[in-house]
């Protein structure tokens, strides 16, 4: 039977990466304190700032703000609602409740009343509504943070997140997205500070957090998703990590070692188009008008 490093008691959760076995109690407490150490080896914020988390319903999002409030962060919550029927309806209902427990602000940006279209709409006039639903949501939660000085806009990307999206970015050799790749980055052009604090955490650390401390989050995936090529780069990371446990750390870990400076040095040659801010809206963008005022316009006009 396995002990827990710390106390000496049963083991209730192993750790493979960190060969680390914990009861709850510990495992709680470290979670909260890599947490912490993740937050200022890399600069990300401190305790006096204004921090603005990106809600999705889910359980990164949720144990995020759950675990910086237990640490003394000073955070406020945003969710995006896309109008995805029953999706949303259940998304936004478990945000409102985690909010009130929490004793946190909550704010709530629609969709429709912002641009006038919904998600399920925006599907049936194209293909890539998936990837168009990241831009718009990017766009507002940067928008409201910047237009309500905020100090950083902070997401729950994890470490399977990361170190699947690096192994898709290096094979497709998306050398603009490789050298922003970094867990923290600097307001600059009209863009807010953006972190996100979990990318050394794993989806099992976090849904055990999430049960230890009782967090009630929305499980299902966006109905709305399609098969997406990002999930066979995660399904390669987890047959890696299961065959060779530390992978997805060590992989991302010494990418922004050893590789991210080398890109990041070099990210003005690799954007396509020079940022400039749109001539409507005066967001950030790389044309004017910007994506989101194109859209507001044809969908006027159906």
């Amino acid at each position: 039977m396995a002990k827990c490093r710390k106390c000496r008691k049963r083991a209730d959760i192993f750790i493979p990466h960190h060969k680390l076995p914990l009861c709850k109690e510990d495992f709680s407490s470290w979670f909260e304190n890599y947490l912490e150490r993740t937050i200022k080896k890399y600069k990300m914020f401190s305790k006096k700032e204004k921090i603005l988390i990106a809600i999705s319903g889910g359980k990164d999002s949720l144990v995020l703000w759950k675990a910086l409030n237990n640490l003394g962060y000073n955070t406020e919550g945003i969710i995006i609602d896309l109008g995805i029927e029953d999706f949303s309806i259940l998304s936004l209902r478990i945000a409102e409740n985690f909010a009130e427990e929490a004793n946190k602000p909550l704010h709530i940006l629609s969709l429709e009343k912002e641009i006038g279209l919904t998600i399920p709409r925006l599907k049936n006039r194209t293909k890539k509504y998936c990837s168009l639903c990241g831009s718009i949501k990017r766009y507002f939660l940067n928008k409201f943070a910047r237009k309500n000085n905020y100090d950083v806009l902070v997401t729950g990307h994890n470490l399977d997140d990361e170190a699947s999206s690096l192994l898709g970015n290096t094979i497709n050799w998306h050398l603009k997205y490789l050298a922003r790749k970094f867990p923290v980055l600097p307001s600059s052009n009209g863009f807010v500070r953006k972190a996100k604090p979990l990318c050394r955490f794993t989806a099992f650390e976090i849904k055990e957090y999430a049960k230890i401390m009782k967090i009630k989050y929305l499980e299902e995936r966006c109905p709305l998703s399609p098969q997406a090529t990002r999930l066979v780069y995660a399904d390669l990371m987890d047959e890696l990590e299961q065959k060779m446990p530390g992978t997805k750390l060590r992989f991302y870990s010494d990418y922004l070692k050893k590789v991210y400076p080398i890109f990041h040095e070099k990210m003005e040659e690799f954007m396509e188009k020079p940022l400039t801010n749109c001539e409507e809206c005066g967001e950030p963008s790389v044309s004017s008008p910007c994506f989101i005022c194109k859209l507001k316009k044809e969908y006027k006009s159906d």
